[in-house]
């Protein structure tokens, strides 16, 4: 149970320092990282990021596509600045420093042990079946929407029709009433109706729209929805640049109560 703990403290942690590019990609810092995994010199912090960027080239992958490096100005007294090198790491990267940092050091063999909670959890769900994959994402939807709307509570916000739209119409490029009469679909049914595909894009949009709205201390009705519309219309245009089909044009699925309801048959039925 402790180990738990801590595992989820470090995930925070990790979570917490993640930022989104113009493209609405990921990223981490490796000067942010770095001390979270107990390198507070960079020097020996840098001495991994090498052994990580190795690692990457020997497992067949391009290097440039995880590690990307770039300066940064840095204050160093009240009137001083300096130029200093740094890392902007995909998630790959981050896991790859984990696995060559020293696992003496109790930060990375945590880390260690997140990721390869982490890359179970993916390899579990890889073995699930379609309807099993849409059935988890809907209620990782529905977990992760009861923290934005507890985020956007204590921001002050207190129009959620309003706010709960404005994600819709940056993602979806149209407000919600016109995307369930595009799909024929009945009022409220859109996210029980949509694929795995479109619930992961609209699960993506909620927890960035969470830590966007936590991380710049976003506040009100309009900064609240500006943010919501800005990030729904990132991932729109991450799925554009991918050559991905936008979720309007994605065809509903059937009710997911009709999946909830075969998947407690089947159990019943086998047990």
């Amino acid at each position: 149970m402790a180990n738990e703990i801590v595992v989820a403290s470090l995930n925070e942690d990790f979570e917490s320092i993640k930022k989104i590019d113009k493209n609405g990609i990921e990223y981490w810092e490796a000067r942010e990282l770095m001390p979270i995994l107990g390198y507070a010199k960079w020097q020996n912090a840098e001495e991994v990021i090498a052994r990580a960027a190795r690692a990457c080239i020997n497992s067949g992958q391009l290097v440039d596509n995880h590690f990307t490096g770039f300066s940064k100005m840095v204050k160093i007294g009240s009137d001083s600045v300096r130029e200093v090198r740094n890392w902007k790491l995909d998630r790959y990267a981050c896991y790859l420093i984990a696995q060559n940092g020293d696992s003496k050091k109790s930060e990375i063999a945590l880390a260690q042990t997140y990721f390869a909670i982490q890359t179970r959890k993916q390899e579990i769900f890889e073995q699930l079946t379609e309807a099993d994959k849409r059935l988890f994402i809907r209620g990782e939807v529905t977990a992760e929407n009861k923290k934005l709307f507890s985020t956007a509570k204590r921001a002050g916000v207190t129009k959620f029709g309003s706010f709960n739209d404005a994600g819709y119409r940056g993602l979806y490029g149209r407000p919600l009433n016109e995307i369930e009469k595009k799909k024929s679909i009945r009022k409220g049914e859109l996210l029980d109706r949509a694929g795995k595909t479109e619930l992961a894009a609209n699960l993506f949009r909620i927890t960035q729209t969470d830590e966007k709205i936590k991380k710049d201390n976003i506040k009100g009705n309009d900064q609240a929805s500006r943010t919501h519309f800005m990030v729904g219309g990132k991932v729109r245009q991450t799925i554009k640049d991918i050559g991905g089909t936008t979720p309007e044009n994605l065809s509903p699925e059937r009710h997911i109560k009709e999946l909830k309801s075969e998947k407690k048959k089947s159990l019943k039925e086998n047990n």
